[in-house]
């Protein structure tokens, strides 16, 4: 049985996946309606976390604060010794590094283990198994999590010590944020010189200018269709702040990471927290009015 904790727009769209890919899921999230949601695609719904974790072999946790994580692993603790014995936790979010690796020695004191195993990619991604899961920690227990993590996504690559995969999700992290600033400025541009912009994301991101981001992110701007978000501006700010903080640890300079920062907030600050991070496209619009009136 594997388990998931959080069932939102990622959490909600793996355990559907594993339904389809015919493993026994059961899962969790204080939220009714994602409870609901879940449960109408198959999923055993259960009525806490502790609950979850005594059921499942493998416990899957997407979650959206280093204190729900805090909350969680309470809850695992909180297991009859016998209901969690040989439990393997493998943690989703994109988290601070110091909250995952204190949890994992808190887990670890009651013979539970906790890998680090972040995901690379959007909730459009996540709904059709198109993400890469960036496993760290215990070798032998991610090897065991394998055909679990290939039943939502498409790859697993193991990145050895226990961090390494959040380290990596930033890295992954600072390049979307970078692609999707640059998506949108290229996007208008060539609206603004008068290209069909269906025509430009058919033909600029086929080209060696071309990523992922823009491939997902173009068509969304071209449409100016920003709901349903597959990644929310206000749960991107957490990201932002993330990656901030592990560069100036290491004393990186990031001058092209840094200058797509503003960009975000100016988006969050004009009240399009809810919408997808495709809609820095508004707010280049915006600017490029305001330097021409100038």
């Amino acid at each position: 049985m594997v388990g998931v904790i959080g069932l939102g727009i990622m959490g909600g769209a793996i355990a559907r996946n594993l339904v389809a890919a015919g493993q026994a899921v059961c899962g969790y999230d204080p939220d009714p309606q994602r409870l609901a949601e879940a449960q109408a695609n198959g999923v055993d719904v259960l009525t806490s976390a502790a609950e979850v974790a005594a059921r499942a072999d493998i416990v899957l946790t997407s979650l959206p604060s280093a204190a729900a994580l805090d909350q969680t692993a309470g809850e695992i603790m909180s297991v009859a010794d016998d209901a969690r014995r040989g439990l393997l936790v493998a943690e989703l979010s994109t988290l601070p590094l110091d909250c995952k690796t204190a949890n994992r020695d808190r887990l670890a004191e009651c013979g539970v283990v906790l890998l680090d195993c972040p995901l690379s990619g959007t909730g459009a991604q996540a709904a059709v198994g198109d993400v890469v899961i960036y496993a760290s920690g215990d070798e032998a227990s991610c090897r065991r999590c394998e055909q679990v993590f290939l039943g939502f996504g498409r790859a697993c690559p193991y990145l050895g010590e226990f961090g390494n995969g959040t380290k990596m999700k930033f890295i992954a992290n600072l390049l979307v944020a970078i692609h999707n600033v640059a998506t949108a400025e290229a996007m208008l541009l060539g609206v603004r010189s008068g290209l069909d912009p269906q025509v430009l994301c058919e033909v600029a991101g086929s080209g060696a200018g071309g990523s992922r981001v823009f491939d997902l992110r173009g068509p969304l701007m071209a449409h100016e269709q920003y709901e349903p978000a597959t990644m929310k501006l206000d749960i991107w700010q957490k990201d932002m702040k993330l990656i901030r903080e592990f560069a100036e640890a290491s004393g990186t300079a990031t001058p092209l990471f840094t200058a797509s920062d503003p960009i975000y907030k100016a988006a969050v600050a004009a009240g399009r927290g809810n919408e997808d991070t495709a809609a820095v496209y508004e707010v280049l619009k915006t600017l490029s009015r305001s330097n021409t009136a100038t």
